[in-house]
């Protein structure tokens, strides 16, 4: 492992405090410690941020949004599903009123098509690229849209190679050639959706010619897809960031909602549609109202009753408007807005913000930072107290939420190393600090009081969830278990049992914001690589022995036209700045695309910093996926004596 970089994120033992941000952190004692985050909080009530975390057990984000929201008084609250899967979440929740995932893995193993979208399935998400693999060997057939042939398209029938940033033309030549080849279910469409005329006269110009001029796909794959996924009884879309790390991010996957709705593959066993998450609980953030306009169990802010059941629960009324996001709060720090932040499990200074250098001055502009973490992030080197914190895998007692809503329990095995504790334990003791007294005697008692507040949630019991491997939401009773598959009231003859429709999304394709041009000609994405991400320590390096490594990968012609070969530094420069790597050949891109991971650690720089600050106007996210850069082939340097 890269000395340097495991030494610059160790382990977090013990309370750190400063008494300005010029001197060096002392070791303090944890009394000394919450005293301190008291009084500086207690002077920012009315300019206040919290960031939760998505690596965190569902009970430490519930106490964390319950903390800004009873504690501070506000519904400033948000994690880091804001940079990844916070367009999954809306998306859903606009086409159906709930923002997960609307099947669950073992029908991916009883279906009949499989189509991953923007998602290397079996690197990023190896666990539930299994289940996928039975399907396949069951005789689903599957296809891959990614730019890069990477090693899920291997075992895929059909690759559609798009250029990054089309997806939404893609999808809609699909939806067009759906329409036009007479496989819409119209039944479905005429019962249980809304606005199918004007989507039909969205997607008329997307021709498959004039599809495959913008994608860069054949006409005959897009053709291929859309007959595979539309002749289908029964089919799951599948996608992730390649999807979500959009300026347009919401509006990809109400694109692909669309093709589900078009087709009535959703609400019944073996055809759904799922947002594959990349950290333990990002789903279970969500669930817990750890984002500024949903209340634990999604409900919104806005929801008098939502509302009301929770100041019953909580003893106080809560701020009837929503929040600001992770993006608004940085935004509010520059303009004095928000002026103190508690951070829980999160580095925003590396992970959260494109523009990573004005995430970091603006975190330095605070009045009062704390920093609750495992390790010593470059967040906390930023703070003013550090808290140290227990892992939420193998230290904690709790329960974490996976893609498919699956709410599962985890169990301590080991205590934390010296003096760190459980973010349930801090944030219980810090609100009692600041005169709101929480007597939960473990993470179960959390998790109950969660369970009266959020009826999708009550009928999981710690015993039920222990009984049955976990339980997917809604379960509202503690007695009988909901279907795997979300909205099979889709599909009821009764309008009254039907429910509200489904919109059709109607979106239009955008292409990304920054533009490759001469002085920027390679279009550079990212995404993770199976022993980077899935041995990460979080904020850190991996401990792989990878002879990879943190590297750009570049196709042959481009390396050839370089003039670089393997190992070799080069210097990658945006827009907004410039990061140095070494170079990895990759056949599965084509030219004018590199690729990297989320972190390039040669000169201690995400390449996501590079990215632009363009976001997506309804989820907040950045466009990570879509920078315009160049490469520069660096000096050799030649040592005398």
């Amino acid at each position: 492992m890269n000395e340097r970089r495991q030494k610059a994120y160790p382990r977090l033992t013990h309370p750190l405090v400063r008494d300005t941000r010029d001197e060096e952190f002392r070791r303090a004692s944890w009394d000394e410690a919450l005293d301190r985050v008291a009084r500086g909080l207690r002077r920012h009530r009315g300019a206040f941020g919290m960031l939760s975390c998505a690596r965190a057990t569902n009970e430490a984000n519930y106490l964390a949004q319950k903390f800004a929201r009873v504690v501070m008084g506000t519904n400033n609250v948000d994690s880091s599903d804001r940079r990844c899967h916070a367009p999954s979440v809306e998306g859903l929740a606009a086409a159906f009123g709930a923002g997960g995932g609307t099947s669950s893995y073992e029908e991916i193993e009883r279906t009949d098509v499989v189509v991953l979208w923007g998602s290397n399935a079996r690197v990023a998400h190896p666990v539930f690229f299994q289940h996928v693999l039975k399907g396949v060997q069951a005789g689903a057939r599957l296809y891959v849209v990614d730019p890069r042939r990477t090693s899920t398209a291997e075992w895929a029938e059909g690759w559609l190679g798009l250029n990054v940033g089309t997806d939404i033309a893609l999808a809609q030549a699909v939806g067009r050639e759906i329409i036009q080849a007479g496989l819409v279910d119209e039944t479905f469409v005429g019962r249980a959706t809304s606005g199918f005329e004007e989507y039909r006269a969205l997607v008329e110009p997307w021709t498959l010619s004039l599809a495959q001029k913008v994608t860069g796909v054949p006409a005959p794959a897009i053709r291929e897809l859309a007959h595979a996924y539309g002749r289908a009884e029964r089919a799951q879309l599948c996608w992730t960031l390649g999807v979500t790390e959009h300026r347009n991010g919401t509006d990809n996957v109400r694109a692909l909602i669309d093709l589900a709705l078009l087709t009535g593959q959703v609400g019944r066993a073996g055809a759904g549609l799922q947002p594959l998450c990349g950290r333990n609980n990002v789903q279970g953030a969500i669930d817990m109202g750890a984002v500024p306009h949903r209340l634990p169990g999604f409900q919104d802010v806005l929801d008098l009753d939502a509302r009301l059941r929770c100041e019953s629960a909580w003893g106080t009324a809560l701020p009837p408007h929503h929040g600001l996001d992770l993006a608004e709060m940085f935004e509010e720090m520059e303009t004095g807005g928000v002026r103190a932040v508690y951070c829980v499990g999160e580095d925003p200074a590396r992970s959260s913000e494109g523009d990573g250098g004005q995430a970091v001055r603006r975190l330095k502009a605070l009045d009062f930072l704390v920093v609750q973490d495992v390790f010593r992030t470059s967040t906390a080197e930023l703070a003013d107290v550090v808290l140290p914190a227990a892992s939420g895998w193998a230290e904690s007692e709790g329960t974490t939420t996976n893609s498919e809503r699956r709410v599962q329990r985890v169990r301590k095995a080991v205590d934390p190393p010296g003096e760190a504790r459980g973010d349930v334990d801090i944030i219980r003791d810090l609100a009692g600090r600041l005169g709101h007294v929480w007597a939960y005697a473990d993470a179960e008692a959390v998790w109950n009081e969660l369970r009266s507040v959020s009826p999708d949630h009550y009928g999981m019991t710690y015993r039920r969830l222990e009984e049955h491997d976990g339980l997917q939401w809604p379960c509202p009773s503690t007695r009988d278990l909901e279907p795997p598959y979300l909205h099979g009231r889709l599909w009821e003859a009764d309008p009254a049992r039907r429910g509200r429709r489904a919109p059709f999304g109607l979106v239009p394709h955008v292409p990304p914001t920054d533009l490759t041009d001469e002085r920027f000609p390679i279009r550079l994405t990212t995404g993770r690589r199976l022993d980077s991400d899935n041995l990460l320590v979080p904020g850190g390096s991996s401990p792989s022995p990878s002879r990879r490594g943190e590297c750009v990968e570049l196709c042959p012609e481009d390396a050839e036209r370089y003039g670089v070969v393997v190992g070799e530094k080069v210097q990658i420069t945006s827009r907004r700045g410039s990061v140095v790597a070494s170079v990895w050949i990759d056949t599965a891109l084509r030219p004018g695309l590199a690729f990297t991971t989320l972190r390039v650690p040669d000169d201690e720089a995400d390449a996501d910093q590079q990215a632009p600050a363009a976001r997506c106007p309804i989820a907040g996210t950045a466009e990570y996926k879509a920078t315009a850069i160049r490469v520069d082939k660096l000096p050799l340097v030649t040592y005398v004596g």
